[in-house]
């Protein structure tokens, strides 16, 4: 499965990785991912260390998650990304909204 997901030991971090491509078709797999998590999820962290590629789709899911976990007060991390996909990001301005390292 492209969306693999593990939460910390104190239940507070949910972490989603992405493998592969993540466009629309890994639409409903990120979506399950958070919206069906435990209530005492603070902090998410998407861990793109396997993604291969991004596309705009994969931009609005980001955002949708954002939402999800409380706006600009959200706790979300991107991490691990590689030259391509870090550009995309850049690009589109995603380092004001969320913490990419």
């Amino acid at each position: 499965m492209p969306i693999d997901t593990r939460r910390s030991d104190d239940g507070h971090t949910l972490t989603i990785r992405v493998q592969g491509r993540f466009d629309f078709s890994t639409h409903q797999a990120f979506r399950d991912a958070y919206e069906h998590s435990d209530p005492s999820v603070k902090n998410y962290v998407i861990d793109l260390s396997d993604t291969t590629y991004l596309d705009s789709s994969a931009l609005g899911m980001l955002l949708l998650l954002r939402d999800h976990a409380g706006g600009d007060s959200a706790s979300v991390v991107i991490e691990n990304c590689n030259g391509d996909v870090r550009r995309i990001l850049s690009i589109s301005n995603f380092e004001q909204l969320f913490s990419i390292r």
